[in-house]
């Protein structure tokens, strides 16, 4: 039985994927997405409040540049996740309790999935897979003894 290799950009999107801490960035990202779009107050009440409604905007934005940097360029990713759970951490004080917690806890999440992701790992495989490798070995012991 011989096994014709993939191709396509689905093949090509999960190649991408397995090189990168992708969860973890997607999460970051969505994270400081979420809390942009939880913020009410417009651009002119944030000017006129000063420092602390502008750390409001600027913080979830930063958030949502790392999740980008860790995907797009995840050789610095312990400086990006590091990052980017200090300011997840943050937006609890400056952005509506870091956007009703969700982004809160969608940027710490992502940001330690980011930090724990380990490069040079072997891809996993399914059970199934580990099943028919453990058959196979059986069956040659067998044949051969």
């Amino acid at each position: 039985m011989t096994v014709s290799p993939r191709r396509g950009p689905r093949h090509a999107f999960r190649a991408w994927r397995s090189r990168r801490p992708f969860w973890g960035g997607l999460l970051l990202a969505l994270g400081g997405a979420e809390i942009l779009l939880s913020e009410k107050a417009s651009l002119k009440v944030v000017m006129h409040i000063g420092m602390q409604g502008l750390a409001g905007y600027l913080l979830p934005a930063l958030m949502t540049l790392l999740g980008l940097l860790v995907l797009f360029n995840p050789a610095q990713r312990l400086f990006y996740s590091i990052t980017g759970v200090l300011l997840s951490l943050g937006t609890w004080v400056t952005s509506n309790l870091g956007g009703f917690f969700i982004g809160l806890l969608l940027g710490v999440v992502g940001s330690c999935l980011a930090f724990g992701w380990l490069p040079d790992q072997e891809p996993r495989r399914s059970r199934r897979k580990r099943r028919q490798a453990r058959a196979l070995t059986k069956e040659a012991e067998t044949t051969t003894a």
